[in-house]
C-alpha cells in the first residue's frame, strides 16, 4: 500500500468542477461500483438527443445523421484504448456485446471455455448459453478468493477456446493482468475476451499491447455516462472472422441498402452494430469519455488509489478484515471488508442513512471511490461506520 500522506492527496482540493457531478454534494457517494454518479455533460448530451427527435423528428435526425451516430464514440473510445475507430462497436448494453460475440466465436464441443467463478453473472452467463448449445466445457477456475492471475493460467490447456474474466472483480476489486492472461491463452490458441466494466475510465488499458482479443465496457459505472450504451473493441484479425451472434439493419456494410435476401457484414467492428438503440445514450458515452480523457485516466487512478489507501488505513483502525488487495498492480479503488461480529448489510443500511453511500456484496461491505469524491468522504464514510458499529456493539 502507498503511503497515504497528506502531500499524495492534497494535490487539489478536488479533480472536478462543482457542477459536473451536482449529485456529489448531496452524499457521499462510495459506489461506483455499482452505479456511477453521471457526468452532467453525458445528461446533456443524451437528454438533447431525445428532445431534438420529439420537437424535430427524422427532419432533423435523417439516415445520415443515423449512419454517423457512433462517430463521437468511436473515436472516444479508440482513444480511450489506443485502437483505432474502426475496431470499435457501439451496442447498448455489456452484456448484449458479450452474447453476440459469444455466440460468433461458439466454440466447439471439444473445447472448453475458462471462466472464475466469483465473477459477475453478467461476464460468463452467455458463454454458459453458448457452451449448453454446442456441448463445449465451462472450466471453473475457483476454491480460492481472490482468484489470482496463477489460477486462470494454470486452468488453460490445449482445449481451451477462449478464456472470459472481468478485468477487475466486482467483489473485491482484484485486477488480473491482462498482458500474462493474454500470453498464456495465446499460448495454447485461445483468444482472452475481457469484460472492462470495472475498470474501464478508472484504470489505464492499453488494449494493443495488453494483447486482449476483445474487450467489452459499459456505460455506467466507471466511464460516467448513462445507462443504454456500452462498447466492445475488436481485434482486427478477428473482424472479418466472425459473424456477430446478433444481426441486423446495421450490421451490413451499407446499412440503408435494404435487400432483404442477403447480408454482407462490415468488414470491422461495426458488423456487431446490428440494429436502433437509445442514439442519445450513445452521445451522452462519448462526452464522458471525451470528459474523462481531458482529465486522464492516468491522473484519475492516481488520485482514486489515494482515496482507497486513506479508506484502508482507517478501516484498519476500525478493526475491520480488509479482503481488497492493498498494494501492488493488482489493486484498484474497489475496497471491500468484513467486520467481525457486524453484518455488512445492516452496516449499509446504516452508512446510507447518514448519507454515505455504499454496497454489501457477498458478505463483505465494499466501497469504490471515483474521480468526484474527495477525502472529506472517506472522514464521513469512517466516522459512519464508527459510530454505526458503536450502536450494533
Amino acid at each position: 500500500m502507498t503511503n497515504p500522506d497528506d502531500e499524495a492527496i492534497d494535490r487539489a482540493d478536488s479533480l472536478v468542477a462543482a457542477g459536473d457531478f451536482p449529485a456529489s454534494r448531496n452524499a457521499a457517494y462510495l459506489n461506483t461500483a455499482s452505479v456511477c454518479l453521471t457526468y452532467s455533460g453525458a445528461e446533456t448530451a443524451t437528454t438533447k438527443w431525445f428532445a431534438d427527435l420529439a420537437e424535430h423528428g427524422t427532419s432533423w435526425f435523417d439516415e445520415e445523421a443515423e449512419t454517423a451516430v457512433f462517430a463521437g464514440l468511436h473515436s472516444a473510445a479508440a482513444e480511450l484504448f489506443n485502437v483505432r475507430p474502426e475496431d470499435v462497436a457501439a451496442g447498448s448494453s455489456a452484456t448484449e456485446l458479450i452474447a453476440s460475440l459469444a455466440w460468433g466465436m461458439a466454440p466447439s464441443q471439444n473445447s472448453n471455455i475458462v471462466a472464475v467463478d466469483v465473477v459477475f453473472p453478467s461476464t460468463v452467463y452467455p458463454w454458459m448459453r453458448v457452451a449448453r448449445h454446442t456441448g463445449c466445457e465451462m472450466k471453473w477456475v475457483g476454491g480460492v478468493d481472490p482468484v489470482t492471475d496463477e489460477n486462470v493460467v494454470a486452468a488453460i490447456d490445449d482445449r481451451t477456446a477462449v478464456v472470459a474474466i472481468s478485468h477487475v472483480e466486482y467483489r473485491t476489486g482484484y485486477r488480473y493482468d491482462l498482458a500474462r492472461l493474454a500470453a498464456a491463452a495465446h499460448a495454447r490458441g485461445a483468444l482472452l475476451v475481457v469484460d472492462a466494466s470495472q475498470s474501464a475510465g478508472a484504470v489505464p488499458i492499453d488494449v494493443p499491447s495488453s494483447g486482449v482479443d476483445a474487450l467489452i465496457t459499459g456505460s455506467y459505472k466507471w466511464l460516467c455516462g448513462p445507462f443504454g450504451a456500452a462498447v466492445m473493441v475488436l481485434d482486427p484479425e478477428l473482424q472479418s472472422a466472425l459473424e456477430p451472434g446478433l444481426v441486423g439493419f446495421r450490421s451490413h456494410r451499407d446499412m440503408w441498402d435494404l435487400e432483404a435476401r442477403r447480408v454482407e457484414f462490415a468488414g470491422d467492428a461495426r458488423r456487431f452494430e446490428y440494429s436502433t438503440m437509445a442514439y442519445g445514450c450513445a452521445l451522452g458515452l462519448a462526452a464522458a469519455i471525451e470528459y474523462l480523457l481531458d482529465i486522464g485516466v492516468d491522473r484519475i487512478f492516481e488520485w482514486n488509489r489515494d482515496l482507497a489507501d486513506l479508506l484502508i488505513v482507517g478501516l484498519d483502525a476500525l478493526g475491520a478484515e480488509v479482503v481488497s488487495p492493498r498494494s501492488g498492480p493488482d489493486r484498484t479503488s474497489i475496497v471491500a471488508a468484513r467486520f467481525s461480529g457486524t453484518d455488512v448489510d445492516q452496516l449499509a443500511v446504516a452508512l446510507d442513512d447518514a448519507g454515505v453511500i455504499a454496497s454489501a456484496r457477498m458478505g463483505v461491505l465494499r466501497f469504490s471511490p471515483h474521480l468526484y469524491n474527495e477525502r472529506d468522504d472517506i472522514a464521513r464514510a469512517l466516522d459512519t461506520l464508527q459510530r454505526a458499529r458503536a450502536r450494533s456493539g
